[in-house]
């Protein structure tokens, strides 16, 4: 009887002691959800090679050739950015300090800046096309560390709807680690076109309008277009 008991009261210290870790531990980073039926935002980047900067601001072109077409949408109010990404022209594998080589960094054009959010590498790593689509919602880590804090801690999509200009998109690989192709956001209609990622268009906003404004960025194809619902009548914070 007396071992049972030990044992019992063993058993529970050890569960006790797991629930005072999973407490203690910082909030889990991004989590793969399924896309909202809303969005506050949407927005384009059309990467290239000569808009790559590295960290100290220098110009350094990556991969000639490549290209690069990321398409965000975002419900701040969930904090949660679907996209989808599409690379071109590309070759060899990724590298970056980050916990993946495909991130939005907050910076400027012709800027360095911290990653805010990390996403999925774009696949098959190859010759072809790469592509990525999916969506997290925050909070947001990215595995790099700036003054002892990870730079995705703190970050709000709110941020991005407040200033796209100041924000980037870009990839990283081991023969161009300052970055593949590089682009600063741009905001777009959030209405749809249906590229079958999900869900139908209803904005009132037809699939050439959209696409085309897309194009007016820099003349490539929207490539990754994405199906995107009427903009929330309620403010974005």
């Amino acid at each position: 009887m007396t071992k049972k008991t030990s044992a019992r009261l063993v058993t529970i210290g050890a569960l006790a002691g797991v629930a005072a870790l999973a407490v203690a531990m910082p909030a889990h980073a991004e989590t793969e959800v399924e896309e909202p039926s809303t969005f506050t935002s949407a927005f384009t980047v059309m990467a290239t090679p000569d808009q790559v900067v590295n960290p100290d601001g220098v110009v350094t072109p990556g991969q000639e050739g490549a290209t690069g077409t990321f398409t965000f949408r975002i419900n701040s109010e969930l904090e949660i950015i679907c996209y989808d990404i599409r690379l071109e022209g590309v070759s060899g594998d990724y590298q970056s300090p980050a916990k993946t080589a495909t991130h939005i960094h907050e910076a400027a054009a012709g800027q360095p800046g911290p990653p805010r959010i990390a996403f999925p590498n774009p696949e098959p790593v190859g010759d072809g096309p790469r592509t990525s689509s999916g969506c997290l919602q925050g909070p947001f880590t990215t595995g790099v560390m700036v003054d002892g804090v990870d730079s995705g801690e703190g970050f709000s999509l709110a941020e991005i709807e407040a200033n796209p200009a100041g924000f980037t998109g870009d990839s990283h690989t081991v023969d161009f680690v300052a970055g593949v192709v590089r682009g600063q956001l741009s905001a777009i209609p959030v209405g749809g076109v249906d590229t079958g990622a999900g869900g139908t268009a209803d904005s009132g906003v037809s699939p050439l309008g959209v696409g085309a404004a897309a194009l007016g960025v820099a003349g490539l194809g929207l490539g990754a277009a994405v199906v995107v619902a009427r903009r929330r009548q309620a403010a974005v914070r």
